[in-house]
């Protein structure tokens, strides 16, 4: 298996995971970066992950916005992870901030792809391109499902699902052969390897230090562990060219029962956890003057509810419980120092 896998945005939770899961399976990987000064990060995170690679890790400098070293980051690979795309990090200006990046990353990474003769791209794109957009269908959420573009959308939702729109779009038009899957996560928690926590691992740190309370948001939830198998297995299963693949655990969950989970099982270290559910109307007030909360509106009282059975059944996937990915969240946080357990 000493095939050379490239994975995108090498700085990124989900994209170190992966990492470790493809070194665990015995393939070398290139990563992009912006820059080579984030290498000992990196390295130090898989060490946290329980990997130390050596010179099976390579490095590429690239950026979202350039063709620069796309071409020589794709060459000499086997297969590719694309997740490299703007987060919320607050730098965004107007929604082109997010569209442009993750539309245009998509297609300067597949046609280095197609170019080098990749065999197949695995994209990680998001929940954010399937149930955004819409109120609850009266069913779980399926693979074909897409947000809708017209409903009330967050910018970053939007930038997802028009980035996996034009990567399809980008294989039936120009793809020249070259194959395509998805993996579509929910809310991703699990282990963190390092102080620069993820969006979905912040709502765990919230927690523990003490969140007052939460609004009536009803998600899904995945260990970014079985996110990044699922990446592997949709690599190299045939059955996975063309298709896309929610990464869900089980039902979804209310807010106030991912602290109730932390509050039941971690003792102590749960002892600021808050059970208190906010009223719509508090978040309502709060939106007229935080942006952050204005994001929310759209999501209350929705039961993001999603099925993984598809992946469990073609790629025969088997997630670990939403219980271990919020508890694996938890524990890390506490681990590496980030939530201090005598706090």
């Amino acid at each position: 298996m000493n095939e050379l896998v490239l994975v995108t945005g090498g700085t990124g939770f989900i994209a170190q995971h992966c990492m470790i899961a493809l070194f665990s399976a015995g393939y070398r990987v290139r990563t992009t970066v912006r820059s080579l000064s984030r290498e000992d990060e990196v390295r130090a995170h898989l060490k946290i992950g329980g990997v130390e690679p050596g010179d099976r890790l390579s490095f590429a400098v690239t950026n979202l916005d350039s063709d620069d070293g796309w071409a020589a980051a794709a060459e000499s690979c086997t297969y590719a992870f694309h997740g490299a795309s703007p987060t919320p990090s607050g730098d965004q200006q107007s929604e082109d901030d997010w569209v442009r990046p993750a539309v245009d990353g998509n297609l300067r990474v597949l046609r280095a792809a197609r170019d080098a003769k990749l065999k197949r791209v695995v994209l990680t794109s998001a929940f954010g391109a399937i149930g955004a957009g819409q109120k609850a269908l009266g069913r779980a959420f399926v693979e074909t499902d897409w947000s809708d573009l017209n409903g009330d959308i967050a910018p970053y939702q939007k930038s997802k699902t028009l980035a996996e729109r034009a990567s399809w779009d980008f294989i039936a038009s120009e793809g020249r052969g070259l194959e395509l899957a998805s993996v579509n996560p929910t809310m991703v928690l699990g282990p963190a390897l390092g102080p620069d926590i993820s969006h979905s691992i912040r709502t765990i740190k919230q927690m523990l230090d003490g969140q007052p309370g939460y609004p009536r948001i009803k998600t899904c939830v995945v260990d970014v562990r079985d996110v990044a198998d699922l990446h592997v297995r949709a690599m190299i299963d045939p059955a996975a060219n063309g298709e896309r693949f929610l990464a869900t655990s089980g039902q979804s969950l209310w807010m106030v029962e991912i602290a109730e989970v932390l509050k039941q099982r971690l003792g102590d270290l749960a002892k600021n956890v808050s059970t208190q559910v906010l009223p719509n109307e508090a978040i309502e007030q709060a939106a007229l003057n935080i942006p952050a909360m204005k994001a929310l509106l759209p999501l209350l009282d929705v039961d993001l509810n999603a099925s993984g059975e598809k992946a469990q059944r073609v790629l025969g996937w088997s997630p670990r419980s939403r219980e271990d990915a919020i508890l694996a969240s938890a524990e890390s946080l506490v681990r590496l120092g980030i939530v201090k357990a005598n706090d």
